[in-house]
């Protein structure tokens, strides 16, 4: 295992088993690992880690790990020093992967992302987001009258993975008979990302999820086709109708693009509504905080709830050029880890970072990303999803969910949850 250390003068100071390569690392109590994060971000300068020989070694190439708050935002903010290409997950994607899938717009830089990015921003106009929050809205009272009639055992699917499902295909123009394949190509596609992987499941789960793509990208370019031939009033026909730099978007560009709003609109989003569930009851003072002036507290608790339960892991970064941060300087060549779930811990930034407080003031995390041009573009979205299902969970008066314990899954890309029981009882206490 590789051991992380510092140099100081002539002192050489050991944070004995950090080694954020090897995925045994990601298997740990998330107190642990969080534990782990603080004593890296003590050092003087960010430390080296490098994947080993072993079998179960899946990190890809060597990487420093940026863990403080300041570290992450400037990287972050200097895209022409710290670069998304040619991918940003572990590991990168493979040159035929990308020949055949094309590339995401998570994976751009420069004026290829900036073009992709303008397409999609120009649509979230005000008109399109008041509507959104309206549908959003009642698709969250629906949902949850669902649930509660129903019973649900799990979270997941009856609420969190749906409602996002939902108003991103809403958004989109996703007819309805689409859905239910589109959502189960989403948790094959991205069920395994950063996540460990040993024996022949190392071969076969890559090959089911890039076919999951692939399904999922052929129901894409059907509606495409349609919409190129009728256009509507939805972000499928804006991008089908659309052109960069006077040339229109390729059927493999569009797969692209959808892929990524698809599955980075649903996974992110329901991962922090089951975090932000779970939060508020393991903290009933909090609880109690919100349900006694839900819109005065809300913006905050969603704030908070990203902070703490950081849905998004890290992401990686290449350097292109030289560039001098946090105590060393990088070289042209070398890969960093933006370790989101670290930063948001940052003692020099967050006073007591470990609790939970929805009323945290200022609360500068990087949930979202650390600004510049890649800061996610979704997070208005899921700043209304998540004030939408949380209003009607804790303000109705009636039979509501009480969850359990949730499953995570052992990941080093996204903070992920594989299911939340519940049981109903007649208060959310």
């Amino acid at each position: 295992m590789t051991v992380a250390h510092r140099t100081s003068g002539n002192r050489v100071r050991h944070a004995a088993d950090v080694d954020l390569a090897d995925p045994d690392f990601w298997r740990l109590p998330r107190p642990d690992r969080l534990r782990a994060f603080a004593r890296l971000r003590e050092l003087d300068e960010p430390v080296l880690f490098t994947p080993g020989p072993g079998a179960a070694r899946t990190s890809g190439k060597p990487f420093y790990a940026l863990v403080r708050h300041a570290d992450v935002r400037t990287a972050s903010r200097t895209p022409q020093v710290f670069a998304s290409a040619p991918g940003v997950t572990t590991p990168e994607p493979a040159r035929w992967a990308r020949a055949l899938f094309g590339d995401s717009m998570v994976n751009m830089d420069g004026v290829e992302h900036a073009a992709l990015r303008r397409i999609v921003s120009r649509r979230f106009t005000p008109r399109l987001l008041a509507a959104a929050e309206e549908n959003i809205d009642r698709l969250a009272g629906r949902l949850v009258d669902e649930m509660v009639q129903a019973r649900s055992g799990d979270f997941m699917p009856s609420a969190a993975s749906r409602l996002p499902l939902e108003v991103i295909c809403d958004l989109m123009g996703i007819p309805g008979a689409y859905r239910a394949r589109i959502a189960a190509q989403i948790d094959h596609a991205s069920e395994h990302v950063g996540v460990a992987r040993r024996g022949r499941a190392r071969i076969r789960i890559p090959g089911r999820g890039l076919a999951s793509l692939a399904r999922m990208r052929l129901l894409m370019a059907r509606l495409a086709h349609e919409r190129r031939r009728r256009p509507q009033d939805d972000l499928v026909s804006a991008l089908v109708c659309a052109d960069v730099d006077g040339e229109a978007l390729s059927a493999r560009r569009l797969g692209a693009f959808f892929s990524l709003l698809l599955v980075a609109g649903v996974e992110t989003t329901r991962n922090a509504l089951a975090h932000g569930l779970s939060l508020l009851h393991r903290h009933p003072e909090q609880q109690a905080l919100l349900r006694s002036d839900f819109d005065r507290h809300i913006g905050g608790a969603v704030d908070e709830i990203v902070r703490h339960s950081t849905p998004i892991i890290q992401f990686r970064r290449t350097v292109v050029a030289e560039f001098r941060l946090g105590g060393r300087t990088f070289r042209p060549g070398e890969r960093v880890a933006l370790v989101y779930a670290s930063a948001n811990r940052d003692e020099a930034v967050f006073t007591r970072p470990d609790i939970f407080d929805i009323t945290r003031s200022p609360n500068p995390h990087l949930g979202y990303g650390g600004g510049g041009p890649h800061h996610c573009l979704g997070a208005h979205l899921a700043r209304l999803e998540m004030t939408a299902l949380f209003r009607e969970i804790l303000t109705r008066g009636r039979v509501v969910p009480r969850p359990g314990d949730p499953r995570l899954i052992d990941a080093n890309f996204d903070n992920r949850v594989g299911s939340l029981p519940l049981t109903f009882g007649p208060a959310f206490t």
